[in-house]
């Protein structure tokens, strides 16, 4: 990686610069997860609410237990480093892109900051996604089980499964905006892009089984489907910039040309 002045960075250098980052990160991330402490009995409360409708309109005994003393210390804790992290977001995703800034030229950065303005409202309307669906998601799941059937559902497991479906969708929606930049950078091709769409849905299955519990393949799906989307969507934003890219490449070729015939003549 070069610096802005054209220097290259040593990997001393690169380690120093990657570690401010990360610091930088994780400071923002435990500041607003400060404030997610305070916001954490609300967020599970509407967590919560849709055990409690399986309760109410199927007349089943569906409740959330704790299995371990320390367990509703532990649920708030976790609620409150997801709440940091999805509060902080502006803040790491800049982190991201700071890092790869010294190695871009004064029009690049322009580029990258345009796209990192997407990318934070994409995130946050991911995971406002993942939270209207999650309780669809847990009453569809939950009605696979026999009508005389009880739901018990350990705090730790159910806070595992709802945050990890909210943040994978957030992500998810983070990720064409990184094909669409490294195309506009000139590293990614749309030809690139389009024919690795075999590999592409591989991988968005791989990162769907991983951030939804196993066995879960509802929730596969659910999530699956718009990252597929927008994926095909930053395929077809790149196709666009890069036949813009050849016309303009084209016009100034024979705009040369044609200097060159007439400085000839």
């Amino acid at each position: 990686m070069a610096r802005s002045d054209g220097a290259r960075m040593s990997l001393a250098e690169h380690l120093v610069e990657l570690r401010k980052r990360l610091l930088v990160s994780a400071v923002a991330i435990i500041l607003a997860g400060v404030a997610g402490w305070f916001l954490a009995d609300l967020v599970w409360a509407a967590l919560s609410e849709p055990v409690l409708e399986i309760a109410e309109e199927r007349d089943r005994n569906a409740e959330i237990n704790y299995t371990s003393v320390s367990e509703a210390f532990d649920t708030k804790i976790a609620i409150a480093l997801t709440l940091g992290i999805v509060l902080s977001a502006p803040v790491w995703l800049y982190q991201i892109w700071a890092y790869f800034v010294p190695a871009l030229v004064a029009k690049e950065k322009k580029v990258v900051l345009g796209f990192l303005a997407a990318a934070v409202p994409l995130f946050f309307a991911g995971v406002f996604t993942g939270w209207m669906v999650l309780p669809n998601i847990v009453i569809l799941l939950t009605g696979f089980a026999p009508e005389q059937s009880a739901t018990l559902l350990t705090a730790r497991v159910y806070l595992d499964f709802a945050l990890k479906l909210v943040v994978a969708i957030g992500v998810g929606f983070v990720l064409p905006v990184f094909l669409v930049v490294l195309n506009v950078l000139g590293v990614l091709s749309a030809q690139a892009i389009i024919k690795g769409w075999r590999i592409a849905i591989v991988l968005i299955a791989l990162f769907t089984a991983i951030a939804t519990p196993a066995a879960d393949v509802m929730s596969m799906i659910l999530l699956a489907i718009p990252m597929i989307v927008l994926y095909y969507l930053a395929a077809g934003i790149t196709w666009l910039h890069d036949r813009r890219a050849a016309k303009k490449t084209a016009r100034l070729e024979s705009d040369a040309l044609a200097e060159t015939g007439s400085d000839v003549g």
